[in-house]
């Protein structure tokens, strides 16, 4: 069976206990060993032959033993019994946006559905408003997310493509031939979604590389070979092209290939006004000479510009920044002081406070921020004001342990439908930092949902709004927001806009952080952790940032945290 093949059977697994409303921790941790098995770098196979399966990242022993049967029979028992209770088209309607195990669960039971086309045809026929909690609101709602899905597009998430091109690249150098190797493409870019991995490498014999790139272990199947390029699929579906070229060449090699095609464009029109042409291989004269351009610098100081950052080159203005010598100085992880949204058992995490602190001291982090869901989330496990008491306690009592590392007591609030908050304002301030979002009623008009968050900026307590526009990609539309509304009343109040680093919201996105920053509005960077490894998502938070063009300064988050407590002390005094 393929990693995928595996992967699969666990997803599903996770799916269909959740449907049954099994405890959340089990469904999360099938979720996260179906994850893990799909990124595997090697064949689950060659693992399960070695005894090395309790290797892989979030599988114990449960999860390993049915691995093994599922291996060594090509069955497995309690996959086949959860099928026999749920069939597989029930648990594909959680693909569809705003249906959830509550909803598959009572459409099987009360209407028989058992795949999304049935469930279409129910919705079209006015078949679920016979259900008790579900009417023409419900039914409308379902099929704009059938719709949704219906456009999805096969791009995957930054987060699933960057460890597999790096895997791959490791691969690539281990090569004899291989003098250099980058990814490219969007995903050098740090776009938040990434059609498929470009890969480029130096070598003076350029044959030898394509042929020991077929080989790698990820690779399925070979789509195409040359000389000089390959195009293959990996065992995950992804697909996958190689260009090398002479290490002369390199340079104009990799900036063609990273983009954007507007960015290219611009800079071929510029390189023409000059009397040349520019193209992978450098740049050609009226003469027909060549200026190899073996370094990227190369190519950007030949047409006079400074070097661009790859997350800035979308033709919005780095070109004419460049040239001006404006370009910002982006923000980097090693400038990243502390992390600003994170869970703990208090609510929906998995870990504790104290492994969660422990694990950000160990990223080099000075402090962070416990922001546990407020009271009526209850699916969250929000927290009461009781329950902030008791969690204030054993805070004061690990900063003591941890000293001068620092834990700062705070909440993610709901923002109810009317832009209130889930906590009185005499709660809020015995908060260290409060963050406001939107997790219900969230297909609110335009209007109406931008006055309610507007009401939630306003209060002096709230110092981020998290997740501004509440998307999740591939799976939730933004918000209706009037963003140039909330940028604009964030500017006049103070009030931060977060930057989410979970790989399925990134957000606010680089387009959405740039016109805060422009704006003026400092912008704050959470992985919203829910366990020590979800802390590793802070490159993602900080790629959105930089295609934002933030430099370290607009970004609170690489500030002391003497400077942050007094920035939010000023809010609350406007």
């Amino acid at each position: 069976m393929t990693n995928r093949e595996v992967a699969t059977v666990f997803g599903d697994i996770a799916d269909m206990l959740e449907i049954k409303g099994e405890d959340r921790f089990r469904v999360q941790a099938y979720r996260r060993a179906s994850q893990n098995i799909q990124a595997l770098p090697e064949d689950i196979e060659s693992l399960w032959e070695e005894d090395r399966l309790k290797d892989i990242p979030g599988v114990g022993e449960a999860i390993a033993k049915k691995i093994d049967e599922l291996l060594r029979t090509g069955r497995l028992t309690y996959y086949e019994e959860l099928r026999a209770e749920i069939p597989p088209g029930v648990a594909a309607l959680l693909q569809i946006p705003d249906v959830g195990p509550k909803t598959a669960k009572t459409l099987y039971e009360q209407l028989n559905i058992t795949s999304i086309t049935e469930l279409e045809e129910a919705a079209r026929t006015g078949r679920l408003r016979g259900v008790k909690g579900l009417g023409a609101k419900t039914e409308a709602n379902i099929l704009r997310g059938i719709d949704m899905l219906k456009r999805r597009s096969t791009r995957i998430l930054l987060a699933t493509a960057l460890p597999v091109a790096e895997d791959l690249l490791d691969g690539l150098r281990q090569c004899p031939a291989t003098l250099r190797a980058d990814v490219a493409g969007s995903l050098r870019r740090r776009k938040p979604t990434i059609g498929d991995i470009d890969l480029l490498v130096a070598s003076d014999d350029p044959a030898a590389v394509v042929a020991w790139f077929v080989k790698l272990p990820r690779v399925a199947e070979i789509q195409a070979q040359g000389d000089t390029k390959a195009s293959v699929i990996l065992r995950n579906d992804l697909q996958v092209d190689l260009r090398v070229l002479p290490p002369q060449h390199y340079g104009a090699l990799l900036q063609y290939f990273t983009g954007s095609q507007a960015h290219n464009i611009a800079l071929r029109e510029l390189a023409r006004d000059q009397g040349l042409s520019l193209s992978e291989y450098g740049f050609a004269d009226a003469r027909g000479g060549l200026i190899a351009c073996a370094e990227e610098e190369d190519v950007y100081r030949t047409l006079g510009l400074d070097w661009i950052p790859p997350e800035l080159r979308e033709a919005a203005g780095e070109i004419e920044a460049a040239a001006r010598h404006r370009l910002p100085r982006l923000i980097d992880l090693p400038d990243v002081r502390c992390d600003l949204q994170m869970h703990s058992l208090y609510s929906d995490g998995t870990a504790s406070i104290a492994d969660m602190a422990r694990a950000a001291r160990d990223l080099g982090y000075a402090y962070i921020a416990i922001t546990d869901h407020s009271q009526s989330l209850g699916v969250a496990g929000g927290l009461t004001p009781e329950r902030l008491r008791q969690q204030r306690a054993e805070i004061d009592e690990l900063n003591r342990q941890l000293a001068p590392f620092r834990i700062l007591q705070g909440s993610e609030v709901e923002i109810r439908a009317d832009g209130s908050l889930d906590f009185p304002d005499e709660v809020l301030a015995g908060l260290d930092i409060v963050l406001a979002s939107v997790h219900s009623g969230m297909r609110q008009d335009k209007a109406t949902m931008t006055v309610r968050v507007i009401r939630a900026m306003r209060n002096p307590h709230v110092d981020i709004l998290a997740h501004p526009t509440g998307r999740l990609i591939g799976q939730r539309e933004p918000l209706e927001l009037d963003f140039e509304a909330i940028v604009n009343t964030a500017a006049e109040t103070g009030t931060i806009l977060e930057i989410n680093g979970q790989p399925n919201r990134l957000d606010l996105d680089g387009e959405h952080a740039r016109l805060a920053l422009k704006r003026g509005v400092l912008i704050s960077l959470g992985t919203d952790a829910h366990a020590p490894d979800g802390l590793g998502v802070m490159p993602f938070a900080v790629a959105m940032a930089r295609r934002g063009w933030a430099e370290a300064e607009n970004v609170v988050n690489t500030w002391s945290l003497e400077r942050l407590l007094k920035h939010l002390k000023r809010k609350q005094t406007r």
